[in-house]
C-alpha cells in the first residue's frame, strides 16, 4: 500500500491505497473535493460532518444513474427508489438534532 496526502474542503488527509492505484484515488478525491465545496459554498449548511453525508450521497445517485451494460428492470428501479428513500429517511433521523438533510 501506497500512502498519499489529499486535500478535501482545504483540510489535508493521509489516505491508502494500492501501488498503481494514486490516478484513481487522486480523481475520486478531487471528485469529493468538488462535491463537498458546492453544499459548503452554497451556504445551506456549515456543518463539515453534513457535508459529507450530502456529498455521498449525491455521488452515489450519480453513480446510480450511469447507464449500465444491462438495462435493469422497472421492479429494480423501484426497489431502488425505495432503498434511497429509506436511507434518507434513516440519515434525518440520525441527524435530526441538527435537521433534516432535505
Amino acid at each position: 500500500m501506497k500512502q498519499i496526502e489529499v486535500n478535501i474542503m482545504g483540510q489535508s488527509y493521509l489516505l491508502s491505497c494500492p501501488e498503481g492505484g494514486e490516478a484513481a484515488l487522486q480523481r475520486a478525491v478531487a471528485q469529493v473535493d468538488e462535491e463537498m465545496c458546492a453544499i459548503r459554498d452554497a451556504g445551506k449548511i456549515r456543518a463539515r460532518e453534513r457535508i459529507a453525508v450530502l456529498a455521498a450521497l449525491n455521488l452515489a445517485y450519480q453513480l446510480a444513474q450511469t447507464p449500465r451494460a444491462a438495462a435493469p428492470s422497472a421492479s429494480a428501479d423501484a426497489t431502488g427508489e425505495v432503498e434511497l428513500g429509506d436511507l434518507l429517511q434513516r440519515l434525518d433521523r440520525a441527524l435530526a438534532s441538527d435537521g433534516n438533510l432535505l
